[in-house]
């Protein structure tokens, strides 16, 4: 026969394509065709193997010359794996047994018969060669064992086995171009090298590696190479792919040339070993067990073993450790020491430890493969049965699809109430419906609508809550929670009163504006409570966007209506209370003005048609009751502070703060702490104490926690005297009375003994109440609790000297007392001025001015030839030096100190002035009535000046407040001049 064709094709008619694993498994992208084709063409002897497939990636499997032997093959490691794969090697169409070997081995007649039979060949035929094919492996003249100097390329990612074949990208010209020329001159070999990893970068992309390679040359590219390598054969090169198979294995001696990098190679071979030693055949044996129970589970393995048994031959011992190692997934340089390896026992064992780990990975693959499948599977036959399920029920009419419940449950909803509900609201309700019933469940427009007719189907049309129209009810709901604000108490029963006469109450406007901690948001729940309304608060401090307030437009994602249609179906009525927190603390940013949000919302003429943008319907808030809180009205903008109804709330005074601390801040505070009243006695002049000397802001919030405090201190020393646990003291007598009745059994004295435990009883109980001492809280001891006091008296002087008059100020505490000092700097002939001190504003300068001019006015008026201010250099002084002050209220106070110095006659004792005063000596009127004049008798002061339009503001006082003050009211500065300096 002169030649033979070996078709081998790889194809799977309904498997996936095969991707390469490790850069060993062929990708079954298309068909893999390995033909093999001896010639015998008259001029030269060719083996030619040719190879279509699709592009590897890494590495593929081989492509081998072949050289034709005579003997048959009987190995029994071939034999096992033949029975593993189902391969019969003693195939008819091949005919002969095939080589691929040109490992060193000791079987030297071996290699000369086969080198015989090559050369017969090549004598006797040549036809149908083809050696123009860049492609074919072709034998050449030196053989592999000749090549000595061969040129070294770098294999980035894994080494390459002798049986297997690689792709490698050549970047570098020269080096292409050597190669080329290798093949050219029939000497077709190259020493493949696998690379050392660069300790100077952690890149591990195959982009930044190949980069790497093609910047290395000469030394540098050998210092970054393996010694040990592969001889390969270039079985290909198409542009900068070349293509080659690996043959035996070298060491680098030396370096010939640098570019491109050409080394002598040392050609290794295996340590000598015993075929018939015990170790190596049971490892051997136990790399093919594990090969047997891989290939179970992949049939991609099982190509790679039938392609290379076919076409290299015999399975020895070197062959099948080189072969575990190649197509398992071992990294880089487990690889490399697989290959460097000359021991063929050690090599087995690496190789058989490689392929324990690639079964292990094979195993957890499997079942995560599993668990997935199962779970998908369990999911479609779920989802299956619930359709069936969902067509049965529909089918007997059991249950409805999704949007008929769904349009069932809005239907539910708006049919009891369905003639309260506005007819332009109903008729949107019912244009959604429909539109639901055509839309899709899994549309987004559905979620859309659904959402829409949830909030429309949701609110409360027409239902309101039944009112309390009973004053008296009402003024017991308000008084049980609140002491004082008579005022706020008032407009609320007005608002109850108008209700009851009309049979029906309309929604109001409230704006309750006052110091922090006076009530305004607690008085907000009571009046509810009083009205029998539902409450809802919502703050609006540091507010910026109109959303909040006015809703989204339903074409957001994630779009809500605003807060009051939130109030609505929270509350579940359309006559709500409805707290506004901290509208003088409104934002405005990017997002539009709430304030002028606000505006709508507010305005009694406008809420009943509010418009909110997510629904998108007119809504009555007509019946709502609004209540909003603000510190300092000057913050709220003039078109929202006009619809509302502004109350003051002014603050407490001394009096107020006592029966607040006694009747609701101490109970709250004891109650919390776990202390029982007969534990502890707060008297009178402790809380006084507290109030003036710890709390003397407008609120009562610090007060409150002034009270915790001294009552947490009171339970820790409860606690640590030991006086609070009675339950002990109760097991104690128990535990008495049982050893009293044993000793009643045991003594004759029986008469002694049944005295004894009602003795007992009593001592103990005189003892526990001996332990519990009750807790005192005085004036004495109240720094104990709380520390030092905060705020001193205010009084500075008690005679009060020349030049120095007490004036009455206002401030974010409260009310507060503070005294205008003048006195002479320097007197001479033109040298009149005045300097102010004490940080003055702008407005306390210029009254300061104008009291200058008009107190030398009425000097040259009252004495004629005094020349005090035309001639003395003045200074004017406010203490406290570091509280800013401003205001025109303390005019005539100025006055009356640059008066009395200029007179040298000291002002009426505690006496205290307020008001502003003009050029002409006209009185004009200040706020801050009911402050000042708390202030005032804090500082014990008994004679009080106010301007004459005061007067009303002080006529609305309480009587406790105005209790023992001697009080004048004028409108000119000659009044207030009498009253200072006139004798006691």
């Amino acid at each position: 026969m002169k030649g033979f064709d070996t078709n081998l094709r790889l194809q799977a008619s309904s498997s996936p394509p095969l991707e390469f694993s490790n850069g060993f498994l062929p990708k079954r992208q298309g068909v893999i065709n390995l033909n093999f084709r001896n010639c015998y063409p008259r001029s030269s002897s060719h083996t030619m193997l040719k190879l279509f497939s699709s592009t590897a990636s890494r590495a593929h499997h081989l492509t081998p010359a072949i050289r034709a032997g005579s003997r048959s093959v009987e190995s029994p490691l071939f034999k096992a794996l033949s029975q593993l794969t189902g391969l019969n090697r003693r195939s008819t169409s091949l005919g002969q047994r095939v080589f691929f070997c040109s490992e060193p081995t000791d079987g030297a007649p071996d290699a000369e018969a086969a080198a015989e039979a090559e050369a017969k060949a090549a004598e006797s035929d040549s036809e149908g060669a083809d050696s123009k094919s860049s492609s074919a492996i072709v034998p050449t003249n030196p053989r592999p064992e000749d090549c000595l100097t061969v040129l070294a390329l770098p294999v980035p990612h894994r080494p390459l086995f002798p049986g297997f074949y690689m792709p490698i990208y050549v970047k570098d010209p020269k080096v292409l171009a050597a190669l080329q020329e290798s093949r050219r001159r029939q000497a077709p070999y190259a020493g493949a090298f696998l690379l050392k990893d660069d300790p100077s970068t952690d890149s591990s992309s195959t982009t930044d590696v190949e980069k790497n390679i093609s910047e290395l040359k000469g030394k540098k590219l050998l210092d970054r190479l393996h010694e040990v390598g592969t001889l390969a054969q270039i079985s290909s090169i198409q542009g900068d792919q070349v293509i080659l198979v690996g043959h035996r294995r070298l060491r680098i001696t030396e370096m010939v040339s640098e570019e491109p990098l050409t080394v002598k190679v040392d050609h290794i071979k295996d340590k000598p070993f015993d075929m018939d030693d015990d170790v190596i055949k049971a490892t051997s044996f136990e790399v093919i067990s594990t090969l047997r129970d891989v290939l179970k589970t992949s049939s991609l393995w099982r190509d790679h073993v039938q392609t290379y048994t076919q076409h290299i031959g015999d399975f020895t011992y070197p062959r099948l450790a080189d072969f575990g190692a190649a197509i398992c997934g071992a990294n880089r340089h487990q690889g490399q020491e697989v290959l460097e390896e000359l021991d063929i026992h050690k090599r087995l064992r690496l190789t058989l430890e490689l392929m324990k780990k690639e079964m292990e990975i094979s195993r957890i693959q499997e079942t995560i493969a599993k668990a997935i499948e199962e779970k998908i599977s369990g999911e479609q036959r779920r989802y299956l049965l619930n359709e069936q399920l969902k067509a049965i029920k529909k089918e007997l009419g059991v249950e409805t699809d999704d949007k008929s419940a769904l349009s069932g449950k809005f239907k539910e909803r708006i049919d009891p109430n369905k003639e309260k509900i506005p007819a332009h609201v109903l008729q949107v309700i019912e244009e959604e419906l429909t539109k639901l019933q055509l839309l899709e469940a899994s549309s987004s427009e559905f979620n859309v609508t659904r959402n829409y007719l949830d909030w429309l189907t949701i609110l409360p049309w027409g239902n309101y809550s039944d009112e309390n129209f009973d004053v008296v009810r009402a003024q017991k709901i308000l008084d049980e929670d609140h002491y004082g604000l008579s005022d706020v108490k008032e407009r609320i029963l007005e608002f109850i009163a108008v209700g009851r006469l009309r049979g029906t109450s309309q929604g109001k406007i409230i704006c309750l504006s006052g110091p922090p901690g006076v009530g305004k948001t607690s008085i907000g729940r009571s009046i509810a409570r009083a009205l029998n309304r539902k409450f809802f608060r919502f703050s609006v401090g540091g507010l910026a966007d109109v959303a909040e307030i006015k809703g989204h437009r339903r074409t957001y994602v994630g779009a809500m209506p605003g807060k009051m249609v939130q109030c609505l179906k929270s509350v579940g009525t359309a006559n709500p209370l409805v707290l506004i927190d901290e509208i003088d603390k409104l934002g405005r940013g990017h997002a539009g003005d709430p304030a002028s949000a606000l505006l709508e919302l507010l305005d009694p003429e406008q809420n009943a048609n509010f418009l909110d943008h997510y629904l998108d319907v007119t809504i009555d808030l007509s019946k709502v009751l609004f209540v909003c809180t603000a510190n300092v009205i000057d913050m709220i903008p003039n078109p929202l502070l006009d619809r509302m109804e502004v109350i003051t709330i002014a603050g407490y005074i001394t009096d107020e703060k006592v029966h607040i601390a006694r009747d609701y801040l101490e109970k709250t505070a004891r109650g919390d702490c776990g202390i029982k009243p007969e534990q502890v006695e707060v008297s009178d002049a402790a809380l006084l104490s507290l109030i003036e000397n710890y709390c003397r802001e407008a609120g009562v919030r610090n007060l409150q926690k002034q009270i915790e405090k001294i009552y947490r201190k009171i339970a820790l020393k409860l606690v640590r005297e030991g006086a609070v646990p009675e339950v002990p003291a109760v097991a104690n007598d128990t535990e008495e009375a049982e050893i009293v009745s044993k000793l009643d059994v045991e003594s004759p004295e029986t008469q002694v003994v049944e005295e004894n435990p009602v003795a007992s009883a009593e001592e103990s109980k005189e003892q526990a109440q001996i332990a519990i001492e009750k807790v005192m809280i005085d004036e004495s001891n109240l720094a104990d609790y709380v520390g030092k006091p905060v705020f001193h008296a205010e009084k500075i002087y008690e005679p009060t000297p020349v030049g120095v008059v007490m004036g009455l100020a206002w401030t974010s505490m409260g009310g507060s007392t503070l005294y205008i000092e003048t006195t002479v700097v320097e007197e001479g002939e033109g040298k009149g001025g005045l300097t102010m001190t004490g940080q003055l504003g702008d407005v306390m300068k210029e009254s300061a001015q104008i009291a200058h001019t008009v107190a030398r006015k009425i000097m040259l008026e009252k004495e004629p030839e005094n020349q005090f201010f035309a001639n003395a250099k003045l200074h004017l002084h406010v203490p406290a030096g570091a509280t800013p002050k401003d205001g025109p209220s303390a005019g005539c106070t100025m006055i009356t100190s640059l008066l009395s110095l200029a007179t040298k006659k000291p002002v009426k004792k505690d006496l205290a002035m307020t008001g502003e005063v003009t050029l002409t000596g006209r009185i004009l009127p200040i706020g801050g009535v009911k402050e000042k004049t708390i202030a005032a008798r804090r500082s014990q002061v008994k004679t009080i000046i106010f301007p004459e339009a005061n007067r009303r503001d002080f006529d609305e006082l309480a009587e406790n407040v105005k209790e023992g003050l001697d009080v004048h009211f004028v409108d000119d500065y000659e009044k207030i001049f009498e009253l200072a300096f006139q004798q006691d």
